[in-house]
């Protein structure tokens, strides 16, 4: 039987055996899988070669494009003008620079975004701890969002999750404790108060969410889907209403800090 299967995969199309193809096993056979109806993965790869593309400031044909053009320019122009694209040939040396600068303008832009944030919760009457729970906490994980995305349509699904569990606890180890010892430095090592009405409950919250995530995820059998991606939106409102009610002292917390 063995024989006669060698036999048969020898024989090509037309029914002439082929006598130039080994007999062996051991060839390697690559197969790609057609990417949204395009067989290729050509769309995919046009995709990645946009991606790989220097800025261009040029106008666009279509009036979507136009509309994204004009509401995005603020911020791309003088990101543009200030920091080398290290996707042209003759600025990739730059890379220092536009490492640092990237830091120095994520900084500006998110002084800029607490700024602005204070002053809307100090208009509309809502307090500090809210605004934080809601509007400060959505903004900071937009960029979390993007390269989250970014990352997973080409198919680094372990890079897009380990990004999003490390940035926090970048912001937790390093975010916090860096403007804090700077204050500290600068007051003649005043300690920094932090009161918040349900702040401990908030905390033991925070870990209880964190146990429920694992467990979706691993009734999910570790596979995303849109059932896991609802329930992770439903988990978030459910800690943002039991937060924003701490705070708001409709639930009392038995500890405050």
């Amino acid at each position: 039987m063995a024989k006669k299967k060698c036999k048969d995969d020898g024989v090509s199309a037309n029914g002439v055996a082929d006598k130039k193809i080994p007999n062996s096993s051991n060839v390697a056979v690559e197969v790609t899988p057609p990417m949204n109806g395009v067989a290729g993965g050509e769309q995919g790869d046009e995709e990645e070669e946009d991606e790989d593309q220097p800025l261009s400031l040029a106008w666009p044909d279509s009036l979507r494009k136009r509309i994204t053009y004009l509401f995005i320019l603020p911020i791309v122009l003088p990101l543009w003008l200030t920091l080398p694209d290290v996707r042209r040939e003759t600025s990739t040396k730059f890379f220092p620079i536009t490492f640092i600068g990237s830091i120095c303008w994520i900084a500006f832009f998110s002084y800029l975004m607490v700024w602005w944030a204070h002053q809307v919760g100090e208009t509309f009457w809502i307090t500090e701890e809210i605004m934080g729970l809601t509007i400060l906490a959505a903004g900071t994980s937009i960029p979390d969002l993007i390269t989250s995305v970014i990352v997973a349509r080409k198919g680094l699904g372990d890079m897009a999750v380990s990004s999003s569990v490390g940035s926090n606890i970048f912001d937790i180890t390093v975010g916090l404790p860096f403007p804090w010892l700077v204050y500290n430095i600068l007051n003649d090592f005043k300690p920094v108060e932090v009161s918040s009405n349900g702040l401990f409950c908030a905390i033991v919250l925070l870990f209880l969410m964190l146990l429920f995530v694992i467990i979706s995820i691993a009734a999910c059998k570790w596979k995303m889907s849109k059932f896991l991606g609802f329930l992770m939106f439903l988990l978030y409102f459910v800690f943002l209403i039991v937060s924003v009610m701490l705070e708001d002292k409709i639930i009392t917390c038995p500890i405050t800090v």
